[in-house]
């Protein structure tokens, strides 16, 4: 899609769809009122049968039956002025998004009255984000026009550095969002640990980067302990990744972002029902989120060093599969008895986590899908955060609030730390019956070292069952934002 500022009257606008807003409760603006006049009042009609107030997620489609140069007048309600934040102002344009991808508007015009950088940023983004569909794997329809908009106008009342800039940043949050949602999206005979790897090689494009890529070998020569007994049932190899950015400039100091990479988990020997294997190749969220973010992060050149750390694997089930019962040494030297099989994830963390205190970075948050606890407790709309450190949890939730993305802290209950405990080995990988998301964090801070830590349980939003303003259908690139504004506003 190609981004334009424009500066002329809307009206003059010659392409599909022309999309204008309305605050709720507020009388309809000047544009509004020139475009019902042209209409011979065709619009204001439609707005009173609609019941249209400018409430969120509230819109009106109308043809122009060539009255005006474009082609449909799309309305859609801003909501209330006092509550509208960022998230409410990228619901607004992502649901037209969806409308004009519906109705096959090639050339698409935003004239929204919004001038602010922040709120042209926002607005972009939230139209770039709803824009996004999942279609790589159907065969096109040659009679029918495209679902997709090949140009989208931004009307502005002055060209600006700071206009411009803005429309930048959009698109750059944007592409790394829909990175990460089709990682996600993507068949595991698709994304594979190799298709990972090879995107991260592909950030040596852009200065300040380096890749260092892990093959079985290598991993094995490293006792990884973790990452080779998951991978080691699967016929596909493991890799384990680490992009390394340093920017050109003076840093603000050093920051591991570090994700779950199982780009199919069948739960191995302790095997999933097949109805819960369906959605398993979801299981590299975490991973899809770090790639996806560090795409911007070295895009945007922060003043920040950044590792994005991934272990990649499949677990599947074989003759040469861990087993339950298996006693393993982690790449920390720690032994973990394996209880079941399924609880893989926090394995192959574990290593990476220790992989990353050697880096010696000031802070550090890994992401996972790692337990459906974690959903029967927040639902499937939040992220649970556990850090045993108040300000690193704090900061955390901070740049989850400037993103736009929904986190809730968890305890770290260390009562249920003896759930974990086993006769065999210094922990086991699967603690009590109740609790599990907090056992499954206990698990992961017994690999921190020192460092200062934070956990993001992304099982819940990473996928969605429905499109709902911005949040699409499908992988939902959960953790990009997140991650992206906490490198932003990272400070050691």
């Amino acid at each position: 899609m190609k981004t334009t500022l424009l500066t002329h009257d809307p009206l003059q606008f010659e392409g599909t769809l022309l999309i204008i807003g309305r605050a709720k409760g507020a009388e309809a603006s000047a544009l509004e009122q020139a475009i019902d006049q042209k209409l011979s009042g065709a619009l204001s009609k439609k707005v009173t049968r609609a019941h249209f107030n400018g409430g969120a997620s509230q819109s009106v489609l109308i043809d122009t039956v060539g009255q005006l140069p474009a082609s449909m007048v799309l309305l859609i309600g801003l909501g209330d002025d006092e509550r509208r934040d960022g998230r409410a102002l990228r619901d607004a344009t992502a649901s037209a998004a969806r409308v004009a991808v519906k109705e096959r508007a090639g050339e698409v015009a935003l004239a929204l009255g919004c001038d602010a950088p922040a709120e042209l940023r926002e607005l972009t983004l939230g139209f770039m984000l709803g824009h996004y569909r999942f279609d790589q794997h159907l065969t096109p329809d040659p009679d029918q026009p495209a679902h997709k908009v090949m140009n989208l106008s931004v009307f502005v009342s002055d060209l600006s550095p700071e206009a411009s800039e803005a429309l930048q940043k959009a698109e750059t949050l944007a592409e790394a969002v829909c990175l990460a949602r089709t990682l996600v999206n993507e068949p595991p005979n698709v994304c594979t640990p190799e298709r990972l790897a090879t995107l991260a090689q592909s950030f040596v494009a852009h200065p300040g980067v380096g890749v260092k890529i892990l093959d079985r070998a290598e991993i094995e020569a490293r006792e990884m302990g973790g990452l080779i007994a998951v991978s080691q049932g699967a016929t596909r190899e493991p890799r384990f990744i680490h992009v390394h950015y340093t920017p050109s400039g003076d840093s603000r100091g050093s920051l591991a972002l570090i994700g779950k990479g199982l780009t199919f988990d069948s739960g191995g020997l302790s095997l999933k029902p097949p109805k819960s294997q369906e959605l398993m190749h979801i299981d590299m969220g975490g991973a899809a989120a770090v790639l996806g973010a560090m795409s911007a992060i070295v895009r945007l050149q922060l003043p920040v060093e950044v590792h994005a750390i991934v272990g990649a694997c499949e677990n599947m089930p074989d003759g040469n599969s861990v087993r339950p019962s298996d006693i393993l040494t982690m790449y920390s030297k720690k032994t973990v008895e394996v209880l079941n099989t399924d609880a893989e994830g926090r394995l192959v963390l574990a290593d990476a986590l220790h992989y990353a205190t050697k880096l010696k970075p000031n802070a550090m948050v890994n992401l996972a899908t790692l337990t459906g606890a974690c959903m029967v407790g927040l639902g499937s709309n939040y992220c649970g955060v556990f850090s045993d450190d108040d300000g690193w949890a704090t900061q955390l939730l901070d740049a989850g609030e400037d993103a736009g993305e929904r986190l809730w802290r968890l305890p770290l209950d260390e009562g249920l730390a003896d759930t974990l405990k086993s006769k065999r080995a210094d922990i086991s990988n699967l603690g009590g019956p109740y609790g599990g998301a907090i056992t499954a964090a206990l698990f992961l801070k017994n690999f921190k070292g020192d460092c200062t830590w934070g956990h993001m349980d992304i099982a819940g939003p990473t996928h969605s069952g429905k499109s709902v303003g911005s949040v699409c259908e499908g992988g939902t690139g959960f953790g990009v934002l997140t991650l992206i504004s906490l490198a932003e506003r990272f400070q050691a």
